[in-house]
């Protein structure tokens, strides 16, 4: 967690997360930041609120505080020396993983907070991931350097192994674990020294002065060789900078000075060709103060970041709405991140996806769970908005209508000159956010019928503040069916039902969410033919389906038409038959999960002419399920990636019961005096494991677990299923 007391204390950064984001700005200039990390805390300077007391700002929600953890993603406002950051802290665990996707989605710089005994974890690997994918420049920081185990070598060693990166080492520490005391600055040979008073060791108390070689021989030349290494690591990587080593400082690198250097790194780093790395200590509030020094001198400017669709907007507004909260009193609250332009309150804004006009109240800035009110919000800004009703996570909001067919006119006018697709443009004004697909489902019920819509209304309000919860009815109980991410996803917004709701509702037992596809390919044949008052209504289709070959599972059907179809297919009635076909592979044929990795080739199709399309999709749908049967179906269950950090004496009990839960090893990797076993086990097995690994371990082994794919069930293991679905077994 990272602390910041100047006008306020913050809570920054948060425990077993990738947390998330910042932004800054110094009256002309500006930068977007996010952080990065895993199983540490930062904090500055005084005695502000603490993870582990479960009082922290950002950190508001009571379930966030009852657990210690971060749950939902939560901004706040502060002021560094000349810059004002706009901080995003976000949750860690994977169950909540949509929260740092649609974060990492505003950010222009991130930094990736890392513990320096335990390297790079699982689950900081999937949102470097996540941050790649993005195109964001980044910063490492070793926290916990006091740590029992605490190695600064290994810690490097594993972010240049597991994250293929190039480090360039800006610190050393002065000692480790117990014996850390201080670190030195690479670049300008300034040493850092906490000296605590009595039994306080908070960091207030530090001298910072020149290293000298008499004050340590064998430590000022570490840091010499470090600082020469370090150059010629920037020379390789910048040629403005090599060209100055080899023309004036060849021969001395003693003489290149500190700004140059800076300068150099700085442009390395924006260019993501390697990652400055610094370390500290943020529980004792060591080395929190470089590394917001490191994030003004190191990370972008929001105008530094190169935004394609910006040319089409010219100065108009262009935002993006990357959350939503409900407020009781104010109702939806949306987070808004400025890209060109301006927001003013009540103005009316044009909301691209939901093709609707809405009016914005007012204009928030955000403090955790309170805000003030701000009279306008420039580019490069994230602000709270009152008044959209509509918008909702990864919506577009532009000034009018008018600016936003202004805007696709230009696109269409550059992807014609540049030769570029349609649909290319039309992702790039759109830029949403990915929603991954639920693994857990389960029924909830409300305590009588008259509560039904007070429940569902609850759930509506849930579903926009988070995307990566689905709400369904199932079509043969009409009950409803709950799905997310994970067993505590799930347990988070049965509480929040309960707490903020108050309403009292019953879960179902957790189910797995399978998968269906299919093993051959058929074709098969359906023919409607339905009277409804004096029009009749008559199609017959035939349709082939196979099984598709390829990375990449997608429940999204892979449709192309025959030649004697697409010849005289009327445009308006493609839309009918894809809707159909999309529908039939929402629920399978076998047990009523999502259809996955088909291509659906469509053979023939004959319309009488005063057939609807409401018709011509529902023969559509019919044909497909009776070729789905045809075809043969196999189930498919989520497939997850596993690591366990355990100690020796209790490797050989992990490692008997992952082999008792259908789980392969992949590897078994030594960190420090613990072993980190990586498997993957199907998820079925893997319910309340984490009860279990804490008996066989006696509390002292951790693990975490994310979704990596989906696989075949055995032909015995999928009769299983078929018999406990059916309540045979």
């Amino acid at each position: 967690m990272l602390r910041i007391m100047g006008k306020f204390s913050v809570n920054v950064l948060k425990s077993s997360s990738l947390c998330t984001k910042y932004k800054y700005f110094r009256k002309t200039k500006m930068r977007i930041m996010s952080v990065i990390q895993q199983n540490c805390s930062l904090r500055y300077y005084s005695s502000p609120p603490d993870v582990d007391d479960g009082d922290t700002v950002t950190d508001f929600m009571a379930q966030e505080r009852e657990r210690g953890i971060t749950i939902q993603s939560a901004a706040v406002t502060f002021d560094w020396k000349d810059y004002r950051i706009n901080l995003i802290d976000t949750p860690g665990h994977v169950d909540f993983t949509v929260e740092v996707e649609r974060c990492l989605r505003v950010l222009d710089g991130a930094v990736a907070v890392f513990d320096a005994s335990a390297g790079v974890e699982a689950q900081t690997l999937t949102v470097w991931r996540q941050a790649d994918k993005h195109q964001i420049p980044r910063i490492c920081f070793l926290n916990k350097m006091d740590k029992n185990r605490a190695s600064f070598t290994y810690a490097v060693e594993s972010i240049k192994q597991k994250l293929k990166t190039k480090p360039l080492l800006l610190q050393l520490p002065i000692g480790e674990a117990k014996s850390f005391r201080g670190l030195v600055d690479v670049v300008t040979k300034e040493q850092i020294i906490w000296k605590p008073t009595s039994d306080l060791d908070d960091g207030k108390n530090f001298e910072r002065k020149p290293l000298q070689e008499t004050d340590d021989p064998n430590l000022f030349q570490e840091v010499q060789d470090a600082r020469n290494t370090l150059i010629e690591q920037v020379a390789d990587l910048d040629d403005e900078f090599a060209e100055l080593v080899l023309g004036e400082h060849s021969e001395n690198f003693d003489l290149i000075s500190a700004d140059k250097l800076q300068s150099a790194i700085r442009r390395i780093t924006l260019a993501q060709k390697a990652v400055p790395v610094l370390c500290g200590s943020a529980l004792k509030n060591k080395g929190v103060q470089p590394l917001l020094d490191a994030i003004t001198l190191y990370l972008p400017a929001p105008n530094e970041r190169s935004y394609e669709f910006l040319q089409w907007y010219k100065d108009d507004l262009c935002a993006l709405a990357f959350k939503v909260l409900h407020d009781k009193c104010r109702g939806p609250l949306v987070f808004v991140r400025v890209y060109s332009g301006s927001l003013k309150p009540q103005s009316a804004v044009y909301n691209i996806n939901k093709s609707c006009t809405e009016r914005m109240s007012r204009l928030l800035l955000p403090f955790a769970d309170q805000q003030i009110e701000i009279p306008s919000l420039m580019p490069g800004n994230i602000a709270l908005t009152v008044g959209l009703k509509q918008s909702a996570t990864g919506d577009t909001i532009v000034s009018s209508k008018a600016s936003a067919v202004a805007a696709a006119r230009r696109a269409r006018r550059d992807a014609g000159e540049k030769k570029r697709s349609v649909s290319g443009v039309d992702s790039l004004l759109l830029a949403g956010v990915e929603i991954p697909e639920p693994v857990f489902f389960c029924t909830i019920e409300p305590p009588s019928m008259a509560r039904q819509q007070d429940l569902d209304n609850a759930l509506s309000c849930l579903q926009r503040e988070d995307p990566s919860l689905k709400v369904k009815l199932d079509p043969d109980t009409g009950q409803t069916i709950l799905c997310g991410m994970g067993e505590l996803h799930i347990e988070i917004i049965h509480d929040r039902i309960k707490r903020e709701y108050g309403i009292e509702t019953y879960l179902g037992p957790l189910q797995i969410a399978y998968r269906e596809t299919i093993l051959n390919a058929a074709q098969a044949t359906d023919i409607l033919d339905k009277t409804v008052g004096d029009k009749r209504h008559f199609v017959t289709a035939e349709v082939e389906v196979r099984p598709r070959s390829g990375e990449g599972a997608t429940t999204k059907p892979i449709i192309s038409y025959a030649e004697s179809v697409s010849e005289v297919l009327p445009k308006e009635l493609q839309g009918a038959i894809e809707n159909g076909i999309t529908n039939s592979c929402i629920q399978g044929p076998l047990l009523g999960f999502p259809v996955q990795d088909i291509d659906v080739t469509v053979q023939s199709l004959t319309v009488h002419p005063d057939t609807s399309h409401t018709m011509v999709s529902a023969c559509v749908s019919r044909c497909m399920q009776k070729a789905l049967k045809i075809a043969g179906i196999q189930i498919l269950e989520p497939l997850m990636n596993l690591e366990i950090t355990v100690s020796e004496d209790h490797l050989s009990a992990a490692l008997a019961d992952l082999a008792q839960r259908r789980g392969n090893i992949q590897e078994i990797q030594s960190r420090q005096d613990n072993r980190v076993v990586v498997a993957a086990v199907p998820l079925a097995e893997m319910m309340g494991y984490s009860t279990v690994l804490r008996s066989l371990t006696s509390g002292s082994a951790t693990f975490t677990l994310e979704l990596a794919s989906y696989q075949a069930l055995s032909s015995q293991e999928q009769s299983a299923l078929l018999h406990r679905r059916m309540g045979l077994a």
